[in-house]
């Protein structure tokens, strides 16, 4: 599948990888996972920490489909209100995935700390704005809700949201607990620091064109021809999941972003992340060169051709709806891109073991909190390889 078009900002500013292979030969190991993305390389971190011997396959050169493409918002929040999730989950299960979420920002900041890496990992506050007389009814429902539940969050009515932020709408909602990062770079840091620490393999350009499942483990074959021989598979293919699960758990859609030249002024206050209650919303953040990444204009993905040929118009619209928001801010668009993400029915990933796929691990962070979710999924797989389950895959599990 193509998965983005256009030119994302970070393989600009980060480049490709030099250093990469291919396998040319058979191999077995304890652990293989499938995609090199930001899921599979915090996988691939939690099992090799945790002492496994793993490998790590990607049809693409690593690090290059959809995680290139992420504009990399981590918030606790996820694409549906805890008060409307409760109501489709349970309030237990809801407010222990909001939880998670928050948690796994920290989780983040204290692996990036640890290790070193030079990713661009950044605190910002985050303000979701209502889009009308609707989304403020709707965000002070959640005000309420996450207030009871002893969740971060801060009610801005019209005349505060002007007075902090200079922002002309009805309300909105701040939380202090959210960060920003450069994905791209984040995955190929993670995954070179196990290659030279955990002896951790990383195959380009190696796709799966077979999968056996065993009583004893998993069989691949590559299509060039060579085995893959492991106890258990992580399947973290991002939004490619199809030839690995039948089930059809998600759908897909075009989202459109692009990166300003640098701003030679100050922006609004904190620069703040933003976004809004409307469906599909503008989404807003800063770099740390002063560009602003302005993303929206969601749609259902029908082929690469249809969403390539709206890039122009989606700018365009992209761009007005910012000016709207902050007249007093000039922008000039310097890159562009397009990419597809998932959502499901009920926002949450599917993580864990699927009944019709023995010896495997699912890991399919769709929605809107892609990253914070893969977390999620590395700290439960982990948790289920070594025999010690939490029970959190109970909530993100197939079925459900």
């Amino acid at each position: 599948m193509d998965l983005k078009s256009g030119l994302p900002w970070w393989l600009i500013k980060d480049g490709l990888m030099t250093n990469f292979n291919i396998l040319q030969k058979n191999i077995e190991t304890e652990i293989v996972i499938i995609g090199s993305g930001i899921t599979g390389a915090l996988a691939a971190h939690f099992l090799c920490e945790a002492g496994a011997k793993c490998i790590v396959v990607d049809k693409r050169m690593s690090s290059t489909g959809s995680t290139a493409a992420s504009t990399a918002q981590l918030q606790y929040e996820i694409d549906v209100f805890l008060h409307e999730l409760s109501d489709q989950i349970g309030t237990e299960n809801a407010v222990k995935s909001y939880s998670l979420c928050l948690k796994s920002i920290s989780t983040l900041k204290q692996i990036i700390s640890k290790l070193k890496l030079d990713c661009s990992f950044e605190m910002k506050p985050s303000l979701q704005l209502a889009a009308n007389k609707q989304g403020t009814k709707k965000l002070k429902l959640e005000y309420e809700f996450r207030k009871k539940h002893k969740l971060p969050i801060e009610f801005l009515d019209k005349k505060t949201l002007k007075k902090q932020f200079g922002i002309d709408r009805d309300s909105a909602i701040y939380t202090d607990t959210s960060a920003q990062v450069d994905a791209y770079m984040l995955c190929r840091l993670l995954l070179d620091h196990h290659k030279k620490k955990s002896g951790l393999e990383v195959y380009s350009y190696t796709e799966i064109v077979n999968v056996n499942h065993k009583k004893d483990g998993i069989r691949l074959l590559t299509d060039r021809g060579h085995e893959i021989k492991a106890k258990k598979m992580v399947c973290s293919p991002g939004y490619e999941s199809e030839f690995f699960l039948k089930e059809k758990v998600m759908k897909l859609n075009s989202t459109y972003v692009f990166i300003s030249k640098p701003v030679l002024k100050n922006l609004w206050p904190e620069s703040c992340m933003i976004w809004e209650t409307a469906r599909p919303y503008l989404y807003i953040r800063t770099s740390t060169d002063n560009r602003v990444i302005v993303g929206g204009e969601d749609e259902a993905f029908l082929n690469p051709e249809s969403r390539d040929r709206k890039m122009g118009q989606k700018n365009k619209t992209i761009l007005r709806k910012f000016k709207k928001l902050f007249p007093e801010i000039d922008l000039e668009i310097d890159f562009h891109w397009c990419g597809v993400f998932g959502e499901t029915k009920d926002g949450l990933p599917y993580i864990g073991v699927h009944p019709e796929h023995p010896n495997t691990y699912f890991a399919l962070g769709y929605g809107g909190n892609g990253i914070t979710f893969s977390v999620i999924a590395a700290e439960i797989i982990r948790d289920l390889y070594v025999g010690k389950p939490s029970g959190n895959e109970k909530i993100f599990a197939f079925g459900r």
